[in-house]
């Protein structure tokens, strides 16, 4: 990477502004990030809010990954734009290989969650939530209890759902092993306060699911079958 191009990334700027863009090298995540026959597993936590003026956050924390340990925050903005943070390059490019962005970030970003507390500081946004009493499901089932038993109960009890293909194609089961519904929260972006957590009203549109439209963290591990010819997937907005 050139020289201009790392301080670039250091200091959090847009180096990606549009997916697919050549500007990041999707070969990692192709490739050695996945398990033979493309089946790879991710595991950790999911939380979500609302904010003010139409803002969404979807923040993932991986301490399982195929590229090691990883954070994520997708927001979708009051405008609707889909924006992808990340701190590193392996990261953002495994991401982009399952769901869709309008702009990908990549710059310091920190994230923590234990299930409970889950906190963001990176790209100009803070953000802090607190779950409630823990609603376990730690049962172990198989894929196909995730996509014909599972789905039905998640849709009904989280208006989720737990099986299906993203943008590129790729199949996903998401195995929840127990969630906390959001009781506070706040976010701060770029030094103004978004105000405390909230209902996500409008979809992200970044992938096959929405998370729940009540603010939550839920503790998942999520099994991803990659395409063996991924599909594009262009900027168009929803």
């Amino acid at each position: 990477m050139p020289a201009d191009s790392r301080r670039q990334e250091a200091a959090g700027i847009v180096i990606a502004t549009t997916y697919p863009a050549p500007i990041i090298d999707h070969t990692y995540a192709r490739t050695r990030a996945r398990a033979p026959g493309g089946r790879v597993k991710v595991a950790g936590f999911i939380s979500s809010a609302g904010f003010g003026d139409g803002h969404r956050f979807v923040i993932g924390h991986w301490p399982v990954s195929p590229i090691g340990p990883m954070s994520d925050v997708m927001w979708a903005t009051p405008d609707n734009e889909r924006v992808l943070l990340t701190a590193t390059d392996d990261a953002a490019a495994f991401i982009t290989s399952i769901y869709a962005f309008d702009q990908i970030r990549i710059g310091p970003l920190d994230v923590s969650s234990d299930g409970t507390h889950t906190m963001v500081d990176g790209h100009g946004i803070q953000i802090k939530l607190l779950g409630g009493r823990l609603r376990p499901f730690r049962i172990p089932r198989p894929l196909s209890f995730t996509r014909y038993i599972e789905a039905p109960i998640a849709r009904g009890l989280m208006g989720v759902e737990t099986y299906g293909t993203s943008p590129t194609g790729a199949t996903e089961w998401y195995q929840t092993r127990g969630w906390r519904w959001v009781i506070a929260g706040e976010a701060v972006l770029n030094g103004r306060n978004l105000g405390t957590a909230g209902p996500i009203a409008r979809p992200l549109s970044v992938g096959f699911s929405e998370p729940p439209a009540r603010p939550s963290i839920v503790s998942v591990k999520v099994t991803i079958d990659h395409p063996r010819t991924p599909q594009r997937v262009g900027g168009t907005r929803n």
